[in-house]
């Protein structure tokens, strides 16, 4: 596999004759990851989740032109009600949502659609949502209980604040009142962020990885054996991991599905795991518009922060040319963004978002460059997809 200075190259290459702002994927990295996170899962189901990817294009090259995907790869994660509907209409019959819903217009549309119905998994973790739902109209619909997987060491928190229920005794409560209420209880989700979302180059997070990942071993197969004795049949979904767990999570014969999308793009963020390889593969081109002062190159737009806890490691790393660096009082800015160094006025410089998904958010398409080996022309834009923003379509 390239360099990522090589792919930039090479993404640079075929772009030469578009105006940036632009953002471009190198096809043959995301295939490349796409292969290695199906390697890491070892056989175990791969969910892709939307909200690192927000491009239909991408997900159809995960999945498949239908969305429907093969044994290794299937079904999607969707952030939001109304896009899981949206990707239904678009041939998903698959799709579990990551986050509880309190949507009452989209519950009622999907109660009124029985492929929805069908197809559509919600996610709860209390009981007064899917008293909501039940009113809106979604009676029937599937249930997936989100179950906190983070580590708590005494009064030390570490992990994400998710959700309210820890193990079977509190799960059971929610799945019983889903049961009388209508619902079909079919699996539950365990999001270990504290072990798939934090880098490797963090001090002491070998421990708490370690730390958690055993009490997960426990706490996936008690709560699984919980709801097969409420619903009188062993979940059909049992969903874990993120990019950065894959490996660990797919170990877990509890596990019937791991979830990836970051591990797509593999964004700034995740540049420092020792568990896979990272391989960049979107990008993102702002032209420079003036140097305000000798060594200083100021390029328009630019401010595309992460979301997160606010910080330096949460603002769009530079890639080429080499050894740009923000201005600490300044930063990536809402429409211009000065650096320290020197590129001419009209050239361009070319950046990675810190996380993935997010940047779909700010672009409304993605030029797709294959390198085109075997032709022999060099690299080339053979596609351009648009993303969700680009659809028309924003789901939060």
């Amino acid at each position: 596999m390239a360099r990522t200075s090589d792919t930039v190259d090479a993404i640079g290459a075929a772009t030469a004759h578009l105006d940036p702002p632009l953002a471009a994927l190198h096809l043959p990295s995301l295939r490349a990851n796409l292969a290695d996170l199906r390697r890491r899962a070892g056989g175990t189901r791969i969910r892709i989740a939307s909200k690192s990817v927000r491009c239909r294009g991408v997900l159809a090259e995960a999945l498949g032109a239908g969305l429907r995907g093969d044994d290794g790869v299937r079904g999607i994660m969707a952030y939001s009600l109304s896009e899981a509907l949206w990707l239904v209409g678009h041939g998903c019959d698959d799709v579990l949502l990551g986050y509880p819903t309190v949507d009452r217009a989209a519950l009622a549309r999907l109660g009124a659609d029985p492929t929805a119905l069908a197809a559509v998994t919600l996610m709860v973790d209390d009981v007064r949502q899917l008293e909501i739902a039940h009113a809106a109209g979604a009676v029937g619909a599937r249930v997936c209980v989100d179950v906190d997987a983070s580590l708590r060491l005494g009064p030390i928190h570490l992990g994400v604040r998710r959700s309210p229920l820890r193990g079977p005794d509190d799960v059971e409560p929610v799945a019983r009142r889903a049961v009388e209420l209508g619902f079909h209880v079919v699996g539950a989700m365990f999001y270990e962020a504290q072990v798939a979302g934090v880098q490797d180059n963090v001090r002491g997070i070998g421990l708490v990885k370690r730390a958690s990942l055993r009490r997960l071993l426990g706490v996936r197969e008690a709560v699984a054996a919980r709801l097969a004795d409420v619903t009188g049949r062993r979940p059909e979904i049992v969903n874990s991991g993120g990019s950065g767990s894959l490996a660990e999570s797919a170990a877990d014969p509890a596990v019937t599905e791991v979830t990836a999308g970051s591990g797509l793009f593999v964004p700034g963020l995740f540049d420092h795991y020792r568990s896979f390889t990272p391989r960049p593969a979107l990008f993102f081109a702002l032209p420079a518009v003036r140097t305000p002062a000798r060594g200083l190159t100021t390029f328009l737009y630019g401010g595309y922060p992460a979301s997160g806890v606010p910080g330096w490691d949460r603002l769009p790393v530079p890639v080429r040319p080499a050894g740009l660096r923000y201005l600490p009082r300044e930063g990536a800015g809402e429409v211009q963004t000065p650096v320290r160094g020197d590129v001419a006025i009209g050239d361009r410089a070319w950046w990675r978002h810190a996380k993935a998904g997010e940047l779909c958010e700010r672009f409304d398409a993605i030029h797709v460059v294959d390198d085109d080996e075997a032709g022999g022309s060099g690299p080339r834009i053979v596609e351009t997809w648009p993303t969700y923003r680009g659809e028309g379509k924003c789901f939060g």
